[in-house]
């Protein structure tokens, strides 16, 4: 795959039904048969006082913050994040991303799996 500006890629416009905190935008960067084969990269943004919702994926994730504060939730607790964080959540573990701070927290996530 050649190299993407993901910064000029269209965002999908993400939000909770029932709960205005959750909403984000993202792109999918490279999936199954677009770019990979066997992962998936995903870049998101969300702004201040939002979250990504509460969620369990079928497949490992690794997330790399980009820029921005907040708060990574998982089963088994809180835990701070910012600028160079990265952190990997099983199969099927609870977790949420929620942004603390007062600046866009701009996200990668990349899926073992297409």
């Amino acid at each position: 795959m050649d190299p993407v500006a993901t910064n000029e890629l269209e965002r999908l416009q993400i939000h909770g039904d029932g709960d205005d905190t959750v909403r984000w935008q993202g792109a999918f960067v490279s999936f199954g048969g677009h770019g990979a084969d066997a992962t998936t990269t995903i870049v998101f943004e969300i702004e201040p006082g939002n979250r990504l919702g509460w969620h369990t994926d079928q497949t490992e994730e690794t997330q790399y913050i980009v820029s921005g504060t907040g708060e990574l939730h998982r089963d088994d607790g809180k835990f701070p994040v910012g600028p160079g964080s990265v952190f990997v959540l099983p199969t099927n573990v609870g977790h949420d991303l929620v942004n603390t701070g007062t600046e866009t927290l701009r996200c990668v996530g990349f899926f073992g799996a297409a």
